[in-house]
């Protein structure tokens, strides 16, 4: 029971249902005002557009496939942190908030 958790955990899951909400939500007034809001101009809704006609070209595929095409796009995404040795960091800080707020 453990290890198929584990593995229904480890993948990630393609989902029609997901998609079309996503790209319905894009639709919505509210999410429109938001980015409007936000970036000053309305969403196009092009990458939910997207995500959606890749569900439909990945279901199609074989499942080992859609594996290898998902962890591979996994990898090509940039890590949400920039990693810094202690050197760039002091560096970085002093950059930008100045020689006032040294701080050793």
């Amino acid at each position: 029971m453990e290890r198929k958790e584990e593995e229904r955990i480890d993948r990630p899951e393609l989902s029609f249902i997901k998609c079309f909400d996503n790209l319905w939500f894009c639709y919505s007034p509210f999410h429109q005002m938001q980015q409007y809001y936000r970036l000053g101009v309305l969403d196009n809704c092009s990458g939910k557009w997207n995500a959606l006609f890749d569900c439909f070209d990945l279901k199609r595929k074989r499942s080992s496939e859609v594996q290898e095409i998902l962890e591979a796009r996994e990898k090509l995404k940039p890590h949400i942190w920039s990693f810094r040795t202690k050197e760039e960091a002091s560096t970085y800080w002093r950059d930008h908030c100045g020689p006032d707020h040294d701080r050793e």
